[in-house]
C-alpha cells in the first residue's frame, strides 16, 4: 500500500518528471490486463511514470485514481492529457 505523498515530496516528483517523456499510454481498450501489465513493469523499472491519455480523455479525471489505485502507486499529477504516477521501489532491507 503507498503511503501518501507530502507537499514538498510531490513538488520534488512533479520537477523530475517535467523532464520525462510518456512511456505509457492508455489507449481506447482502457484499462486492459495488458495496460496494468505495462504499468506495473514500468514502475518496478523506473519508480516515476508518465502516462498519456492518448484515448478516454473526458475520463481521464475518474480513470487517474483508478490507475494509481491498481498499481499500488500515486498519483502524483494530473495536467492535461498527462498523469504522473509514483511508486517507491522495495528497499533491499525490507527484503531481508
Amino acid at each position: 500500500m503507498p503511503h501518501n505523498l507530502s507537499n514538498p515530496e510531490k513538488r520534488a516528483l512533479k520537477a523530475r518528471a517535467q523532464r520525462l517523456d510518456a512511456i505509457v499510454k492508455l489507449g481506447h481498450a482502457g484499462i486492459s490486463e495488458a495496460f496494468l501489465k505495462s504499468m506495473d513493469e514500468a514502475l518496478a523499472t523506473h519508480e516515476l511514470v508518465k502516462m498519456k491519455f492518448s484515448a478516454r480523455k473526458e475520463e481521464k479525471k475518474t480513470l487517474a485514481p483508478e490507475i494509481a489505485d491498481r498499481t499500488r502507486s500515486e498519483l502524483v499529477t494530473l495536467v492535461g492529457n498527462v498523469a504522473v504516477f509514483f511508486r517507491a521501489k522495495p528497499s533491499a532491507q525490507s527484503e531481508s
